[in-house]
Protein backbone atom coordinates (compact mmCIF):
# COMPACT_ATOMS: atom_id res chain seq x y z
CA UNK A 1 0.00 0.00 0.00
CA UNK A 2 0.96 3.59 -0.83
CA UNK A 3 1.77 6.59 1.81
CA UNK A 4 -0.99 8.96 0.68
CA UNK A 5 -2.09 12.36 2.49
CA UNK A 6 -5.21 13.82 2.52
CA UNK A 7 -7.19 17.01 3.35
CA UNK A 8 -9.55 17.40 6.33
CA UNK A 9 -11.61 20.35 7.11
CA UNK A 10 -13.83 20.94 10.18
CA UNK A 11 -16.09 22.97 8.83
CA UNK A 12 -18.10 25.93 10.56
CA UNK A 13 -20.97 24.09 11.83
CA UNK A 14 -18.80 21.36 12.97
CA UNK A 15 -16.50 23.99 15.31
CA UNK A 16 -20.02 25.96 16.27
CA UNK A 17 -21.27 22.51 17.79
CA UNK A 18 -18.11 22.10 19.64
CA UNK A 19 -17.10 18.98 17.81
CA UNK A 20 -13.60 19.40 17.03
CA UNK A 21 -12.09 16.93 20.52
CA UNK A 22 -14.70 14.47 18.70
CA UNK A 23 -14.23 14.59 15.44
CA UNK A 24 -10.22 13.94 15.89
CA UNK A 25 -10.93 11.35 18.21
CA UNK A 26 -13.08 9.53 15.58
CA UNK A 27 -10.07 10.11 12.39
CA UNK A 28 -7.32 8.60 15.35
CA UNK A 29 -9.24 5.53 14.96
CA UNK A 30 -7.58 5.67 10.64
CA UNK A 31 -4.32 5.20 12.51
CA UNK A 32 -2.63 8.32 10.41
CA UNK A 33 -0.12 11.09 11.47
CA UNK A 34 -1.29 14.74 11.42
CA UNK A 35 1.59 16.19 9.28
CA UNK A 36 -0.17 19.37 8.73
CA UNK A 37 -2.78 21.93 11.30
CA UNK A 38 -4.36 25.10 10.94
CA UNK A 39 -7.27 27.58 11.65
CA UNK A 40 -8.09 29.39 8.66
CA UNK A 41 -10.41 32.43 8.00
CA UNK A 42 -11.97 31.35 4.92
CA UNK A 43 -11.88 33.72 2.13
CA UNK A 44 -14.89 33.85 -1.06
CA UNK A 45 -11.66 33.62 -2.97
CA UNK A 46 -10.29 30.49 -1.35
CA UNK A 47 -13.76 29.17 -0.72
CA UNK A 48 -14.68 29.11 -4.66
CA UNK A 49 -11.30 27.67 -5.76
CA UNK A 50 -11.55 24.81 -3.12
CA UNK A 51 -15.28 24.26 -5.22
CA UNK A 52 -14.47 25.27 -8.60
CA UNK A 53 -15.35 21.82 -9.65
CA UNK A 54 -19.05 22.35 -8.74
CA UNK A 55 -19.09 25.95 -10.53
CA UNK A 56 -22.64 26.61 -12.14
CA UNK A 57 -24.65 24.06 -9.92
CA UNK A 58 -27.39 25.63 -8.14
CA UNK A 59 -26.35 25.23 -4.74
CA UNK A 60 -22.83 26.92 -5.29
CA UNK A 61 -23.65 30.19 -3.57
CA UNK A 62 -25.00 28.47 -0.76
CA UNK A 63 -22.25 26.18 -0.62
CA UNK A 64 -19.25 29.51 -0.32
CA UNK A 65 -21.49 31.33 2.15
CA UNK A 66 -21.41 27.75 4.20
CA UNK A 67 -17.84 27.53 4.35
CA UNK A 68 -17.40 30.88 4.54
CA UNK A 69 -18.59 30.50 8.29
CA UNK A 70 -21.47 32.98 6.72
CA UNK A 71 -23.92 30.71 8.04
CA UNK A 72 -22.74 30.07 11.42
CA UNK A 73 -21.49 33.16 11.89
CA UNK A 74 -17.99 31.52 12.55
CA UNK A 75 -15.20 32.65 9.82
CA UNK A 76 -13.08 29.29 11.07
CA UNK A 77 -13.00 25.76 9.48
CA UNK A 78 -10.14 23.88 10.89
CA UNK A 79 -7.49 22.44 8.28
CA UNK A 80 -5.29 19.26 8.57
CA UNK A 81 -3.37 17.05 6.16
CA UNK A 82 -3.12 13.25 7.28
CA UNK A 83 -0.93 10.96 5.82
CA UNK A 84 -0.33 7.50 6.23
CA UNK A 85 -1.15 4.37 4.21
CA UNK A 86 -4.61 4.38 2.11
CA UNK A 87 -5.02 7.46 3.90
CA UNK A 88 -8.30 9.18 1.54
CA UNK A 89 -10.14 5.80 2.28
CA UNK A 90 -9.69 4.99 5.39
CA UNK A 91 -10.70 9.04 6.57
CA UNK A 92 -13.45 8.84 4.21
CA UNK A 93 -14.21 5.23 5.94
CA UNK A 94 -14.22 7.00 9.34
CA UNK A 95 -16.00 10.35 7.82
CA UNK A 96 -19.02 9.04 6.30
CA UNK A 97 -21.14 9.87 2.90
CA UNK A 98 -21.21 13.56 1.47
CA UNK A 99 -25.14 13.05 2.54
CA UNK A 100 -25.77 12.90 6.03
CA UNK A 101 -28.83 11.13 5.79
CA UNK A 102 -27.12 8.05 3.39
CA UNK A 103 -23.95 7.88 5.84
CA UNK A 104 -23.22 5.25 8.10
CA UNK A 105 -24.86 6.48 11.55
CA UNK A 106 -21.35 5.49 12.79
CA UNK A 107 -19.71 7.76 10.75
CA UNK A 108 -19.00 11.78 11.57
CA UNK A 109 -21.07 12.53 9.15
CA UNK A 110 -24.21 10.13 10.06
CA UNK A 111 -23.36 10.83 13.47
CA UNK A 112 -23.34 14.63 13.44
CA UNK A 113 -24.20 16.21 9.61
CA UNK A 114 -28.05 17.21 9.10
CA UNK A 115 -29.50 18.99 6.34
CA UNK A 116 -30.70 22.39 6.07
CA UNK A 117 -34.22 22.84 5.18
CA UNK A 118 -32.75 24.57 2.11
CA UNK A 119 -30.84 21.42 1.15
CA UNK A 120 -27.54 22.07 2.04
CA UNK A 121 -25.34 19.04 3.50
CA UNK A 122 -24.11 20.46 6.82
CA UNK A 123 -22.15 17.49 7.05
CA UNK A 124 -19.18 18.59 9.62
CA UNK A 125 -16.30 17.82 8.08
CA UNK A 126 -14.44 17.94 3.92
CA UNK A 127 -12.11 14.94 3.45
CA UNK A 128 -10.49 14.58 -0.09
CA UNK A 129 -12.33 12.06 -2.90
CA UNK A 130 -9.16 10.85 -4.33
CA UNK A 131 -5.03 11.51 -5.01
CA UNK A 132 -5.42 13.89 -7.66
CA UNK A 133 -8.39 15.99 -5.22
CA UNK A 134 -5.94 15.99 -2.30
CA UNK A 135 -2.96 17.39 -3.99
CA UNK A 136 -5.11 20.19 -5.27
CA UNK A 137 -7.00 20.85 -1.85
CA UNK A 138 -3.22 20.90 0.21
CA UNK A 139 -1.72 23.11 -2.04
CA UNK A 140 -4.66 25.20 -1.71
CA UNK A 141 -5.57 25.54 1.94
CA UNK A 142 -1.57 25.08 3.09
CA UNK A 143 1.88 26.15 2.49
CA UNK A 144 4.84 23.80 2.15
CA UNK A 145 6.27 25.17 5.12
CA UNK A 146 3.14 24.18 7.13
CA UNK A 147 3.13 20.29 6.40
CA UNK A 148 6.14 18.29 8.50
CA UNK A 149 7.26 16.45 5.12
CA UNK A 150 8.02 17.73 1.64
CA UNK A 151 4.69 16.17 0.14
CA UNK A 152 5.03 18.06 -3.26
CA UNK A 153 8.16 19.71 -5.71
CA UNK A 154 8.60 22.90 -4.21
CA UNK A 155 10.79 25.73 -5.81
CA UNK A 156 11.93 28.83 -3.90
CA UNK A 157 11.11 32.53 -5.06
CA UNK A 158 11.52 35.93 -3.50
CA UNK A 159 8.77 37.79 -3.00
CA UNK A 160 9.87 41.42 -2.20
CA UNK A 161 12.94 40.41 -1.04
CA UNK A 162 11.86 37.68 1.24
CA UNK A 163 12.53 34.15 0.45
CA UNK A 164 9.51 31.61 1.15
CA UNK A 165 8.73 28.23 -0.45
CA UNK A 166 5.62 28.06 -2.57
CA UNK A 167 4.63 24.79 -4.56
CA UNK A 168 6.30 24.22 -7.73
Amino acid sequence: MAIEQTLILIKPDGLIKSLTGNILSRLSEAKLIIAGAKVVRVTRELAEKHYEHLKGKPFFDELITYIMGDIHNTRRVVAFVYQGEDAIKKIRDVVGDTNPELANPVSIRGAYGRITTNGVFENVVHASSSLEDAEKEIKLWFNPDEVIEDLYPTKEVVLSQVHTRVWA
